[in-house]
């Protein structure tokens, strides 16, 4: 196949949807790669190295005229208009934008969005929220340790101790268990919330306290189970609790990390300004819910600010900061996903049998063919 591989306009986004390592790997298999220059510089990603690989370094135009399209982001209508009819996509096409996917249909693309594939054993080398969300809860300590104007780690020193930070992680998916794990290696003392009562060992084993509130009914119990690994909304009898149980805990950290995040829906609030306000003047919160509301009603998307004397980071592409790593993951994503849709002998299909690939089908033959969740 003819695979092409633009470089990413989205304000921001400095990941790259193939890497060397991957192009070798499609060059091997008989494919034709264009990538067009610059794709990887924002990954440190040279063209030189995409050529040592095979691949075709080629402008934007001859990047879009390919028969298969790897993306990371969905495409703009500037975008959409130099593909070619027919022709198949893959990247992060945000499943829940109805207006995105009707477009991508009227180009004719037969488009595939990574984030819908299932949560299943089979899929997990190729999901991409998972791949991203663990670099996102990496950063998001690493940019607190930053904003945050004392040390992490308990230091003793001939001037005196100084105490280790408090950290507390609310919500504990794979963003806040690698966010746990990585203030646990810059020596802060963690405390985790979530709403399923299993991550309470995960929590556990990698240093944290877990922040327990007990299921009263047989509807909370039901809803902290979750579905396909996500959490569904709890009765707000639990939740009185755990806001309560919660606030005593901000208010006397140095840093909260913040992860809570239901796709296609906005951000529950942790958070609220009346426990920012009981916060310590020189406090960090790290919201990765800042791109659909936040889970703070105070942090401004994409940016840093200062409220009652709290540092609020509303960063909304954490994984564009550590894009070369982040890009490597995803690119293995996209390559164990390709192995699903094109055949040994280097034939293109859309086998629907197949639970991931029919679960990641958006677009085809100009209609928009996501399941309804």
């Amino acid at each position: 196949m003819l695979i092409g591989v633009p470089r990413e306009s989205a304000a921001g986004e400095t990941r790259v949807a193939i890497t060397p390592e991957t192009a070798k790997k499609l060059k091997a298999q008989g494919h034709v790669l264009r990538i067009e220059s610059g794709a990887g510089l924002g990954a440190s990603v040279t063209d030189e190295a995409y050529a040592a690989a095979g691949a075709e370094i080629v402008d934007r135009a001859a990047a879009f005229a390919g028969d298969l399209l790897l993306k990371v982001r969905s495409p703009s209508s500037e975008e959409l208009a130099l593909v070619k009819p027919g022709a198949a996509l893959v990247g992060m096409l945000n499943p829940f934008d109805a207006d995105g996917l009707q477009a991508m249909a009227k180009a004719g693309l037969t488009a595939f969005a990574l984030e819908a594939a299932p949560r299943t054993s089979r899929a997990q080398s190729m999901d991409v929220l998972s791949s991203q969300a663990n670099i996102a809860g990496y950063k998001a300590v690493m940019i607190a340790a930053d904003r945050y104007q004392r040390f992490f780690p308990m230091l003793m020193t001939a001037a005196g101790t100084v105490k280790a930070a408090r950290v507390v992680v609310l919500g504990v998916g794979v963003a806040g268990l690698q966010a746990i794990a990585t203030a646990k290696r810059l020596g802060a003392v963690i405390e985790a919330s979530d709403v399923r009562p299993a991550v309470k060992e995960q929590v556990e084993s990698l240093g944290a306290k877990f922040i327990d509130v007990s299921y009263e009914t047989a509807e909370e119990k039901e809803a902290a189970v979750g579905v396909g690994g996500y959490a569904k909304a709890m009765p707000q009898s639990w939740l009185d609790r755990q806001r309560a149980e919660v606030a005593k805990r901000v208010a006397q950290a140095d840093v909260v990390i913040t992860t809570a995040l239901i796709p296609g829906r906005a951000a529950p609030v942790l958070v609220s300004e009346e426990m920012v306000k009981s916060m310590k003047p020189g406090s960090v919160i790290v919201d990765l819910a800042a791109a659909n509301g936040g889970n703070c009603p105070l942090t401004e998307a994409g940016k840093t600010v200062v409220k009652h004397g709290v540092t609020l980071v509303g960063e909304t592409n954490l994984p564009a900061l550590v894009a070369a790593d982040a890009s490597a993951l995803y690119a293995r994503n996209i390559l164990d996903f390709l192995k699903l849709v094109i055949s040994k002998e280097g034939v293109f299909q859309v086998p629907m049998d197949d639970d991931i690939v029919s679960a990641c089908l958006m677009t085809q033959a100009g209609e928009v063919k996501r399941k309804k969740s």
